[in-house]
């Protein structure tokens, strides 16, 4: 699903045997279940399908035949019981993964088909979630040893009962794929559950789908702003119907990879009580749907890299959590860092995501206290982080006035910075009682880079940025000022990160990627 030029990301050999030793442990305690389906099958689109009645009050299924006229499809319910059906692949892949319709069986079935020919059974319960969905799982994972974890395919109401299910049942799910779906209030405020759990969401939806505004988008804002993956393909000029993809490839290479267990263990300055959550630019891409002739939005880790978050908890009732991190996928030797005063926001940040593609570490301080900023907090995570092989010089980097507290943590240890990055910055500052731009002399002995990127029209922008490179250079230190013309305070970043990326990467040391 992901058309990146490089943003395919490969495990390595050990990641790959952990997940191969994982995925066959849970297919061996599979097997002490059988897979084998009693009573008579028929066909589903070429794959044996075996059905079966559960009786509304005492939940006991029994194998039936389905009628020759139901063809794919069902006909109707019986009374006092719900329809199930399961449909088997021809030879079922490791750990015995399956999907899971929420509604609507045989509706735009493309990608369940897709997914029986790669190993997946595909299951199916007529009713509304609750008990009946409760022993369907069971019948399905204890007795027929399919995975744990299914993933869930749901459309328009299905979409309702999955996440309804699910966030219930949070621990009981690999993946969603939800097609223009509709959500309920209550769901819609347990989507934490579900991050928690590390659940990945798939959303496809029309443009002109009357559920997308406060439905899709919705379940989007919310759970980016959890922490969780979310990604999103809105089709162009598509209203509710037709659901799903004519080809199926994106939807089933999506499921395939986000149904495994997730690989890779936790870094060692993360113990337990950090909490793990992710880190990704909403950047939309504009893709062809060409089956479709049209074109999709999409965005979120099915278009663009993602990256793990570890947040530190603290004791706050308020669920405020301490110093952050973001984790390259590959670290770049020795460890290089950047140190950052501005809180992490939702909005990726372009120049930490190129930072981030070299193999830096970006690490956000703690904001616990009511007074701001702490500079014994800052020591502490500077003195974890160089224990655990990060660089001792990392970059240190602020927008607005948290960069004049990157500065006044800068001033106190010259000899741990290798450069300072400031988006628009105002050298004012809560950590220290002598303004930053007073006291710029520790720095420039040290010989520290100093890059600052600014709008013109930015109020701070010839009271402070201008003042500073004059006192700096008369100091002798090195200052880089790039001047965006007609820009004010917003936006911060340049367009284009390169020339900064290049200054931080000469500061810090060339990073040569490898080094984990």
């Amino acid at each position: 699903m992901n058309h990146s030029k490089s943003r395919h990301t490969y495990l390595g050999l050990a990641a790959i045997l952990l997940a191969a030793i994982l995925w066959n442990s849970r297919g061996t305690m599979a097997a002490e279940a059988s897979t084998t389906f009693a009573g008579e099958k028929t066909a589903w689109h070429g794959f044996d399908r075996y059905d079966f009645l559960m009786d509304q009050e005492n939940l006991t299924l029994k194998p039936i035949k389905a009628a020759a006229d139901e063809k794919n499809g069902i006909k109707g319910q019986v009374e006092g019981q719900w329809r199930c059906i399961v449909v088997v692949p021809t030879e079922p892949a490791p750990g015995n993964p399956w999907s899971w319709q929420g509604c609507y069986w045989d509706h735009e079935p493309q990608a369940e088909v897709e997914l029986l020919k790669r190993g997946f059974h595909v299951a199916f319960v007529g009713s509304d979630p609750g008990k009946h969905w409760d022993a369907w799982y069971t019948f399905l994972t204890e007795k027929h040893g399919l995975s744990k974890k299914p993933a869930f395919i749901g459309m328009s109401k299905g979409g309702v009962n999955e996440y309804d299910w699910t966030t219930v049942n949070p621990d009981k799910v690999s993946c969603i794929y939800a097609d223009n779906p509709a959500i309920r209030p209550e769901a819609l405020m347990k989507l934490g559950e579900l991050a928690k759990n590390d659940v990945p969401l798939l959303n496809i939806c029309g443009s002109l789908d009357f559920l997308l505004e406060r439905h899709t988008l919705a379940i989007e804002n919310r759970y980016h702003q959890l922490g969780g993956r979310i990604t999103v393909m809105i089709k162009e000029g598509a209203a509710h119907h037709p659901h799903s993809l004519r080809n199926p490839k994106p939807i089933a290479d999506w499921i395939e990879q986000n149904v495994q267990p997730a690989s890779g263990n936790r870094p060692d300055f993360a113990e337990q009580t950090f909490t793990k959550s992710y880190y990704y630019s909403l950047e939309n891409s504009y893709n062809v749907l060409k089956e479709e002739r049209t074109y999709a939005t999409c965005r979120g880790p099915g278009f663009t890299e993602c990256y793990d978050r570890y947040d530190a908890t603290t004791k706050s009732q308020w669920g405020i959590t301490g110093m952050a991190v973001i984790v390259p996928k590959t670290a770049a030797l020795g460890k290089p860092w950047v140190f950052r005063a501005d809180r992490i926001g939702r909005d990726a940040a372009v120049v930490d995501l190129a930072l981030l593609a070299r193999g830096f570490h970006i690490v956000a301080a703690p904001v616990v206290a009511q007074s701001g900023p702490v500079r014994e907090q800052w020591d502490a995570v500077y003195k974890l982080l160089t224990e655990h092989g990060f660089s001792k010089k990392p970059v240190l980097e602020g927008a607005g006035t948290a960069a004049g507290e990157a500065y006044a943590w800068a001033i106190e240890n010259p000899e741990k910075v290798s450069c300072i990055y400031g988006e628009n910055p105002a050298l004012h500052s809560l950590m220290t009682k002598k303004p930053p731009i007073d006291n710029l002399a520790s720095l420039a002995k040290a010989s520290v880079l100093l890059i600052h990127v600014c709008g013109s029209l930015d109020p701070w922008f010839t009271g402070q940025t201008r003042v500073v490179e004059k006192r700096y250079k008369a100091l002798g230190g090195p200052i880089t000022v790039i001047v965006k013309a007609g820009e004010g305070h917003y936006p911060l970043a340049p367009k284009d990160p390169k020339p900064v990326v290049d200054l931080i990467i000469k500061s810090a040391g060339e990073p040569v990627l490898g080094a984990r």
